[in-house]
C-alpha cells in the first residue's frame, strides 16, 4: 500500500442512513425508498477510513437510491486510519496495518454475514474499495458473494489472486486508474490477460479505466477536479450498471 490509501479529500453531503448493530458489529444501513428485493443485501467494505468517513456513508446512500439495500461494515472495530491523515500526509500504515489483519478483519465481516442470513437475507453483492477489495476476493473465493465490485484494490496477490477468482466464476468489476502503486498498470494488464483473456471486457469480468485518476479516486477524489469528478462519478456508475446486471433486485 501507498500514502495514496490514506491521501483525499472529505466530500460535502448529509448522510441519510443510520447506523445499527449487525452480529455485534457497528453497521451504516441505507435502505432504498423504492421497492427493493428483501432477500438481497449489498455489503458495502469500506476503505481505511472505514464507514464513519461521511463519504463512505454518501456512496452506501447512493446505492440506495439506485435500489439497492446496503449494509456498510465496520471493519476496523472503532478504529480505521484517522481522518486528518488526509490533510497532514502523515500516518504510520504499517502500525495499523498490523493491528487490522486478516484475523481480526474477516470475522466481523463474517459474524454480520451470518446474522442476516439468520434474518432471511439468501443473496450478497459485495463492493470494496483498496484495503477491502482483499475481503471482496476472499468472499468470492469461498462463495459467499454473487456479484464483486471492486475500486483501486490492494492488499491483492498479483497474479496469484487473479488465477483464483477466474475459477469462482463470479461476475468481477474492477475500477482502475492512471496512477496507482498497489494496482499498477502492470497488475491492470495482468487482470485483463488472466480473468479477460487479453481483452478488458468479458462476460464475467469487466475492467474501468479512469485517465488522470490516482489511487482513492472511487472514495476519497477531489471534486474540483474535473477529471477526478468524472472518475469518481463513472467509477460509482460503472458498479450500479454492473449489479443491475448481475445483481438484479426484481
Amino acid at each position: 500500500m501507498s500514502t495514496h490509501c490514506y491521501s483525499g479529500v472529505r466530500h460535502e453531503g448529509n448522510p441519510e442512513g443510520k447506523f445499527d448493530t449487525i452480529g455485534g458489529v457497528k453497521c451504516y444501513l441505507a435502505t432504498p425508498i423504492v421497492d427493493y428485493s428483501k432477500e438481497k443485501i449489498v455489503l458495502f467494505l469500506p476503505d481505511a477510513f472505514g464507514i464513519e468517513l461521511v463519504n463512505n456513508q454518501l456512496l452506501c446512500d447512493d446505492f440506495a437510491k439506485n435500489g439497492f439495500r446496503v449494509v456498510g461494515v465496520d471493519l476496523f472495530n472503532g478504529d480505521p486510519a484517522p481522518l486528518d491523515a488526509m490533510e497532514t500526509g502523515t500516518f504510520n500504515l504499517s502500525a495499523w496495518l498490523s493491528k487490522h489483519g486478516t484475523d481480526v478483519t474477516r470475522p466481523r465481516i463474517d459474524n454480520v454475514i451470518a446474522t442476516l442470513k439468520h434474518q432471511g437475507i439468501m443473496e450478497f453483492a459485495a463492493t470494496g474499495y483498496c484495503f477491502s477489495a482483499r475481503y471482496v476476493f476472499d468472499l468470492a473465493f469461498d462463495g459467499i458473494i454473487k456479484v464483486a465490485a471492486v475500486s483501486h484494490p490492494s492488499l491483492l496477490k498479483i497474479p496469484e489472486d487473479l488465477h483464483k477468482f477466474k475459477q469462482t466464476k463470479v461476475p468481477l468489476l474492477i475500477n482502475s486508474c492512471e496512477i496507482d502503486q498497489v494496482f499498477s498498470t502492470d497488475s491492470q494488464a495482468q487482470a485483463d490477460a488472466i480473468l479477460g483473456g487479453g481483452l478488458i471486457k468479458t462476460d464475467l469480468y469487466r475492467r474501468e479505466y479512469f485517465d488522470g485518476c490516482t489511487h482513492g479516486f472511487a472514495v476519497r477524489g477531489d471534486m474540483s477536479n474535473p477529471k477526478v469528478k468524472a472518475g469518481k462519478e463513472g467509477a460509482f456508475k460503472a458498479i450500479v450498471e454492473f449489479f443491475l446486471q448481475y445483481f438484479p433486485q426484481s
